[in-house]
């Protein structure tokens, strides 16, 4: 008897692991996914209407599929508070975007879908048309993604994240190239100087991890992010470009919350921002 309930433990105890490395994996479909991406800062008093709108996308209507990401820059930081989710990258990715379509200059809020920008995002059947737009064409790439957290040395407050993607762009694409980013959601940040002084600001889709671009296609590709510790709703997003035209080939995200975590590492919910 007492064999038969070790079997029987040991049993879902393999299908445990089983079910949970089967959830931490993600293969896209064979249209292509529209990646929206709010370039925002919490030094910007017109941001805080277009996180909230963002904040409101998912769960999408269906059939609308999207993967929404949150850009913080810090080109307003000199106003008097400094965003502790700018990265320079998001400016320079800014840019690069404004100048694949034709303008000499960058904004908050500004939002790309599928690398297009798209001005009138706020009204509703314009948003909608884009990503039906996008969602109708064939995918230009193909991304299989996986992922587990690996336990990180004594000490380190970051946590580890074991990636490997296999990809591939169709022979339209002249350069083709893969992003990856880790987002979460449930910030609150009590900001105290600048134009939102006195605010508390809900930030969702906040891109923490940003890594690449990867050329080349060498299959698979590994690698090993460093996630913020803080990352209760991580969710892993991969990013299939054309670097020539700034057009987003596939876009696919992976949520993370039910990989494999090491041993003992916490993952809180919500976390609010340090005020700088």
């Amino acid at each position: 008897m007492r064999f038969i309930r070790s079997s029987i433990a040991l049993l879902a105890l393999a299908t445990t692991v089983a079910t949970a490395a089967e959830s931490c994996k993600a293969v896209s479909p064979p249209y292509t996914i529209a990646l929206i991406e709010l370039y925002t800062s919490q030094g910007c008093s017109s941001c805080p209407p277009a996180d909230e709108w963002l904040s409101r996308l998912q769960p999408l209507e269906a059939p609308l599929h999207a993967v929404p990401l949150a850009l913080h820059v810090g080109y307003w930081d000199y106003i008097g508070w400094k965003d502790p989710f700018a990265r320079k990258e998001f400016n320079e990715r800014q840019r690069r975007l404004a100048d694949h379509n034709g303008s000499s200059s960058v904004y908050t809020p500004e939002v790309f879908v599928g690398g297009s920008e798209l001005a009138d995002w706020g009204h509703r059947d314009q948003f909608t048309a884009a990503l039906h737009s996008v969602n109708a064409r064939p995918a230009h790439a193909n991304i299989d993604l996986q992922a587990h957290w690996i336990t990180a040395p004594a000490g380190q407050h970051d946590q580890r994240l074991a990636v490997q993607v296999s990809w591939s762009a169709d022979a339209s694409a002249r350069n083709p190239q893969l992003l990856l980013a880790v987002k979460r959601s449930g910030y609150l940040t009590d900001v105290r100087a600048g134009e939102n002084s006195g605010s508390r600001l809900r930030n969702d889709h906040v891109v923490r991890v940003w890594d690449g671009p990867f050329s080349t296609q060498r299959q698979p590709l590994t690698t090993e992010l460093s996630v913020p510790a803080d990352t209760g709703d991580a969710t892993l997003v991969a990013i299939a470009q054309d670097a020539s035209s700034g057009a987003v080939l596939q876009v696919l995200e992976l949520a993370l919350g039910s990989c494999e975590t090491p041993s003992g590492a916490g993952h809180p919910a919500n976390t609010q921002a340090s005020s700088r």
